[in-house]
């Protein structure tokens, strides 16, 4: 990595405040002020994490949820277990078409929140990427629709360009209440925003 990168980051303010909060990803802040605001995940609720390696939002999620609740990361890459009975943890491609299945089964009910981070490895072409980004954000939806429950949550991040109002159209279908984000932690430079979905229906209007 480019050294004025790492000091740059090094020098970042969530980067420092999650090293000393003891959380995995500066990511774990974005998903605080959501939540913060929305109150989406409470006390006792079931939680997926898409995209969820190295496990900053699996460790906010399990604070929110506490032991009455249940947490599952959903990671290509292998996740280091956080030391947590309901924070489980399983390696899987959310494009495999057995993913949504093999989900649901390790989850105790349908879930109150899907929380979707995923996002490609850019090749720095910008149409690419936020197509990419686009279908990956579109596959989580269809993970979502399978797995909440009625009135539950959607939260999913999305690089802008010409394909989001399409997308945001789709999830305005299925939820009653739809927000756009652009938390404090999501750097300015960054194209990234996050939709939240609140009060899922699951038959569309």
């Amino acid at each position: 990595m480019p050294k004025q990168w790492l000091r740059a980051r090094k020098q970042d303010h969530f980067y420092q405040r999650a090293k000393r909060e003891r959380y995995r990803s500066r990511a774990s802040y974005k998903l605080l002020e959501a939540v913060k605001k929305y109150k989406f995940i409470q006390e006792g609720n079931i939680v997926v994490d898409l995209g969820a390696a190295p496990g900053g939002w699996l460790q906010v999620s399990g604070k929110i949820v506490k032991d009455q609740g249940f947490v599952l990361g959903v990671d290509l890459n292998p996740i280091t277990p956080l030391k947590t009975d309901y924070i489980h943890t399983i390696i899987e491609d959310v494009n495999n078409p057995r993913a949504m299945k093999r989900i649901k089964k390790h989850l105790p009910s349908l879930a109150d929140a899907v929380l979707s981070d995923v996002a490609p490895n850019t090749i720095g072409t910008w149409e690419v990427d936020h197509a990419r980004q686009i279908e990956l954000a579109s596959r989580s939806l269809e993970i979502a629709i399978y797995l909440l429950r009625p009135g539950g949550s959607f939260f999913v991040k999305i690089f802008q360009g010409d394909m989001f109002s399409i997308f945001l159209g789709k999830i305005k279908e299925r939820f009653r209440r739809v927000e756009i984000l652009k938390p404090q932690a999501s750097r300015r430079r960054s194209a990234e925003l996050f939709v939240l979905g609140m009060g899922f229906q699951k038959n569309a209007d």
